[in-house]
């Protein structure tokens, strides 16, 4: 009698599991709708996505043409795997669409950041932040405080078993802190960076806002960060002395675009948040990619000791320097491309529109997604090898499919100044240090490029 319950159970079960997916499938059935699966309500396919990445990509593929519909981090989204689409939805966000980015991005990251905001206040919120980031400001404020912190950060690594992902990330957002803010080792930062931390998982999560969540957290971490930033504000504000650096320029009058605290607060928390992911794991990713290819590595070192050899042990790396270190950057675009630190981008339509012969709903997000682009063999022979010197090619940078940082009027605003702090870790890292990989330690790919157990590498002076 208690088996056929069970099994009657499990059978009624199975049928009203069955009936939610069909459900949600007529939900969102429509004509003119591109091929696709919407999973379960609410939910969708976002734990396939997260758990399988690019298989679950890849899997789709296979059973529809290069435009699928989906339902991924809360939203009815079209995934697009098509180049040309891809070019025409980053190309043209004045026709129908804007930023799509996840609803706990945009709660977290604020109102007023760049990522949020389109049309005239777009405008003016990225001219304002490539202000702060312009090779002028690169050159003459922020590339000597790059240098400073990264001579005071690869200092004590001799004779070190370090966790070079755990150095990178503590490096980016030091680094990012103390050119934005002047942030360095004291109790404002000791009380920054656990925040921070809250606030970047958050932004990667379902919007359930119930105690214990990601979210929570990550909302929480946000006020608590605008709390401390506010505090700074109105300490420089009251002291009447200019800072040099980002925020001492929002806050001068030389800076022709008078933001409001706000959205100050914003810019400054969204540069921090960028910065963050793409320069630490790019970093961790070419220290991994120069330990496997021996070649490259020897060429750099080649490039980097031909720029000392100039200069006295103190003397820091300059702009001029910089423009020098041609290689460095062919390693640093082949890092972010074989790595693929970002796997793509969401768009947001604000009406009814067609998009390769299907309709696409208003208020349905695009996810663009350019990780297959980066391993096309179109594009790039030998797709799957690293081969920085590809990227002497200067042609290569400016191919229509090139979306490594971005595209459009969205191309990343701090892409120089990530290179610039890249570049100047790889100088020292490697003109006073070789390494080798401890073992054992496993990376992934999906939904960010991460080692769960850190990456642990043995170091020894040069």
């Amino acid at each position: 009698m208690a088996l056929a319950i069970a099994i009657l159970a499990l059978v009624l079960l199975l049928c009203f599991c069955s009936a939610l997916l069909r459900w949600n499938e007529v939900r969102y059935r429509r004509k003119g709708l591109p091929p696709g699966t919407m999973g379960w309500p609410f939910f969708g396919e976002t734990t396939e996505f997260l758990k399988q990445g690019p298989n679950f990509m890849k899997s789709q593929r296979a059973r529809y043409p290069f435009l699928f519909k989906s339902h991924i981090l809360g939203c009815p989204t079209i995934v697009s795997m098509d180049p040309e689409v891809n070019r025409y939805v980053l190309m043209n966000e004045s026709k129908g669409l804007v930023p799509g980015y996840p609803q706990s991005m945009l709660d977290i990251l604020g109102k007023c950041n760049i990522a949020a905001v389109h049309g005239g206040a777009h405008k003016v919120m990225r001219a304002a932040l490539l202000s702060v980031v312009s090779p002028t400001m690169i050159r003459d404020r922020l590339l000597p405080k790059v240098d400073d912190f990264m001579r005071s950060h690869l200092r004590n690594w001799d004779q070190q078993i370090i966790d070079i992902q755990e150095k990178t990330k503590e490096m980016a957002l030091r680094s990012s802190m103390k050119q934005i803010a002047g942030i360095e080792s004291g109790p404002l930062s000791e009380s920054f960076i656990p925040e921070f931390f809250k606030l970047v998982l958050g932004t990667l999560s379902l919007p359930i806002d119930l105690p214990g969540t990601n979210y929570r957290r990550g909302i929480q971490a946000r006020k608590n960060i605008v709390k401390l930033l506010q505090q700074l504000i109105n300490e420089r504000r009251a002291s009447e002395t200019q800072k040099d650096d980002m925020l001492g320029f929002f806050m001068s009058e030389e800076n022709k675009y008078k933001l409001n605290d706000e959205e100050v607060i914003d810019q400054i928390i969204t540069v921090l948040y960028s910065g963050y992911e793409t320069v630490s794991t790019t970093s961790m990713m070419a220290v991994k990619f120069l330990h496997d290819h021996p070649k490259v590595l020897q060429q750099l070192r080649e490039e980097h000791f031909a720029i000392r050899e100039k200069k006295r042990a103190e003397d820091p790396i300059d702009w001029d320097d910089l423009k020098a270190m041609k290689f460095t950057r062919a390693v640093i675009f082949e890092t972010s491309r074989l790595a693929t630190i970002v796997n793509g981008v969401l768009r947001k339509t604000t009406k009814d529109m067609e998009l390769n012969g299907f309709l696409i709903p208003k208020g349905w997000r695009i996810y663009v997604y350019t990780r297959e682009i980066n391993y096309d063999p179109f594009l790039y022979s030998e797709p799957l090898t690293f081969n920085p010197w590809r990227w002497l090619d200067k042609n290569l940078e400016s191919h229509n499919y090139f979306f490594i940082f971005g595209g459009g009027t969205r191309h990343c605003p701090g892409k120089e100044l990530g290179i610039a702090e890249i570049s100047t870790f790889l100088h020292y890292f490697v003109t006073k240090y070789r390494w080798e990989e401890v073992g054992g330690d496993k990376l992934l790919k999906f939904p960010r490029v991460e080692a769960p157990s850190g990456f642990h590498i043995r170091v020894s002076s040069y």
